[in-house]
């Protein structure tokens, strides 16, 4: 099948996990938690994960629960310096200038911590478009109305004809459910049933090429 659009999550999938930077991010998701909530700091990283599995996102739960400013969270987590972490990619950059298929970042972060992703990996000009976390509010993925709402912003009326590439399997799971073929990356000991399985993102073409 030719694929007319692609998504790509973000963090941990245009870079690889190894990178250390997810951890990073983590760890201001809990110094937030702990300095502008005054949550207790002992009960906070079992809180923080508790709300990720049950709400799609650390964010969305803290949002439900205790009605935090959702962009002082945003900028506060996402105020790490990047380029200690990740590196360009030119073969990336190189991959995707070849791929003739619209693509665009699908994201539970902000379009502002997305931008400075692409631009420390020089991946300017790859993306024709950023949907974000505020783009699907009050939804996240892997709702399906996230998902709902992301094709129609995208402008995507036939999901058999998207793919999409995320590190998370149960984001994947939900695009599978509306149709979207799947592509999980990373090393993962128990894979979920998804369509495609790569280890990093430079490996993208040879599913193109096997679909």
């Amino acid at each position: 099948m030719f694929f007319e659009t692609i998504l790509f999550d973000l963090d941990d999938t245009l870079y690889p996990a190894s990178s250390g930077l997810w951890t990073v991010l983590q760890s201001r998701i809990e110094l937030f938690m702990t300095e502008r909530m005054h949550l207790a700091p002992d009960q906070v990283p079992a809180l923080r994960e508790e709300l990720f599995r049950k709400h799609g996102t650390t964010l969305r739960g803290l949002s439900e629960l205790y009605h935090i400013d959702e962009q002082e969270f945003l900028d506060f987590v996402h105020n790490v310096p990047l380029a200690d972490y990740i590196q360009p990619n030119p073969r990336l950059k190189a991959v995707l200038s070849q791929m003739p298929q619209r693509k665009i970042i699908f994201t539970n972060a902000d379009s502002n911590h997305a931008t400075r992703v692409i631009n420390v990996l020089e991946l300017q000009g790859c993306f024709e478009q950023i949907i974000d976390v505020r783009d699907i509010h009050p939804y996240c993925k892997p709702q399906n109305e996230a998902f709902l709402k992301a094709l129609e912003l995208a402008a995507i009326p036939q999901p058999q004809k998207c793919l999409m590439i995320d590190d998370a399997p149960r984001n994947l799971i939900a695009a599978k459910a509306l149709g979207i073929s799947t592509v999980l990356i990373g090393n993962h000991p128990s894979p979920e049933p998804c369509d495609h399985y790569i280890n990093c993102i430079d490996q993208i073409g040879n599913v193109l090429q096997e679909s």
